[in-house]
């Protein structure tokens, strides 16, 4: 499904008060039949959705699924062999995954986003990284923790970084960690750091969300050389001076929840086609139908503001009322899709409950999942969506 925004086409000039960043032509980048792959991964990843969850960790046959559907590729340079794909095509092809298992989709997209991310390193990085092939998969821990300081043409990190998700199965790992200046508050950078470089402590014990590994990352004085780190003011502001590549221009402020919000809304599709089969019988009543039936209209409608949010990042309408219009899309899309989850196991009762029923392990990983900071309101849309809606404050 997709909605009008009622925005002008993506080669339109940008409307008044947008972040200017370079957009190259050909800015919607080509189809790269990722849509088709997603299909056949939610298969895979459902098939061992419950022994994922059991065992905290996806299996080889779904990370090796990720990794060939091109998901690591999705925002990497055609000049690297990777596709320059949209925002809509991944969002869609992310949620497709999601119906199956939303732990692989949480993964597939921070593979992809991972590597837009890695994309502000200078071109030396970008020959490390994808020289040899376009679908190295990065980890990121985006929270800024540990320190750097400067060393022989490079920086020393040290630090241990939570919550890194996919960290098993990365080729590389991409932590911001604060670096001290001369004067006022220390400056924040990103160092890529490659796999033997850090050691990853299992820490993830969530309820939900438990087959994406989200452990610590480990880093113990290791030099980074200056090819492997930029700065973090790069990734906000969505202006690269290495790549011209639409997608590698484009504001954090505008995509940020995007990225964990496509996961959910794919579990919440599938958490509704399990509460299907499970009202059956006796549980089939006017109650129930009407429980299913408002969860669905949640569920549809969070996946409109999901892909409205793709649109408005794939047409580049950066203005301040559309970055934070995507923030609060975001936020209010994790709020229907909690709700939604939480009718639709009043309408399957007990059965929905049973340890391997596919509707609980969707209710614990959208509960999990919705938790993250990035879908907040108080943290992501609150103060910059009320400045569009009553102005700014004073």
């Amino acid at each position: 499904m997709s909605v009008d925004t009622g925005a002008a086409p993506a080669t339109a000039p940008a409307p008044a008060g947008a972040v200017t960043v370079p957009a190259p032509a050909g800015a919607a980048g080509p189809v790269s039949g990722l849509g088709a792959a997603a299909e056949r991964l939610r298969t895979v990843a459902a098939a061992h959705a419950a022994d994922a969850d059991t065992a905290r960790g996806l299996s080889r046959d779904v990370v090796d699924g990720i990794r060939h559907a091109g998901f690591a590729r999705h925002f990497v340079a055609a000049r690297f062999g990777g596709t320059e794909g949209t925002f809509a095509e991944l969002t869609g092809a992310v949620m497709a995954v999601g119906e199956g298992c939303a732990a692989a989709a949480w993964c597939a997209s921070l593979a992809a986003y991972s590597a837009r991310f890695a994309a502000h390193l200078p071109e030396a990085g970008h020959q490390e990284l994808w020289g040899a092939g376009p679908d190295t998969v990065v980890a990121t821990g985006l929270m800024p923790a540990g320190r750097a300081r400067p060393g022989n043409g490079g920086w020393h990190v040290t630090g241990q970084w939570a919550y890194v998700s996919a960290v098993d199965f990365a080729d590389w790992v991409m932590v911001c960690a604060a670096v001290a200046g001369a004067e006022g508050p220390p400056r924040l950078r990103f160092f890529t750091l490659p796999r033997g470089a850090y050691t990853v402590r299992e820490s993830w014990d969530s309820v939900g969300m438990r087959a994406t590994g989200s452990h610590t990352v480990v880093v113990d004085d290791v030099f980074v050389p200056d090819h492997l780190t930029f700065d973090r003011a790069d990734m906000l502001t969505g202006r690269n001076g290495t790549s011209a590549v639409s997608s590698h221009n484009v504001p954090f402020q505008a995509v940020g929840g995007l990225t964990f919000i496509a996961p959910v809304a794919g579990a919440a599709t599938g958490a509704l086609a399990a509460c299907a089969g499970s009202v059956t019988g006796r549980r089939r009543n006017q109650t129930a139908e009407l429980t299913v039936v408002r969860a669905s209209g949640r569920v549809d409608a969070a996946r409109l503001l999901v892909e409205q949010n793709a649109q408005v990042l794939d047409q580049r309408l950066f203005t301040a009322e559309h970055m934070a219009r995507n923030e609060r899309n975001a936020t209010f899309a994790a709020e229907m899709l909690r709700e939604a989850v939480t009718l639709l196991v009043g309408a399957a009762g007990t059965a929905g409950l049973g340890e391997r029923h596919a509707l609980q392990r969707h209710w614990r990983d959208i509960t999990s999942a919705t938790s993250h900071v990035a879908l907040q309101y108080d943290t992501a849309a609150r103060k910059n969506y009320s400045a569009v809606l009553l102005g700014p404050e004073g």
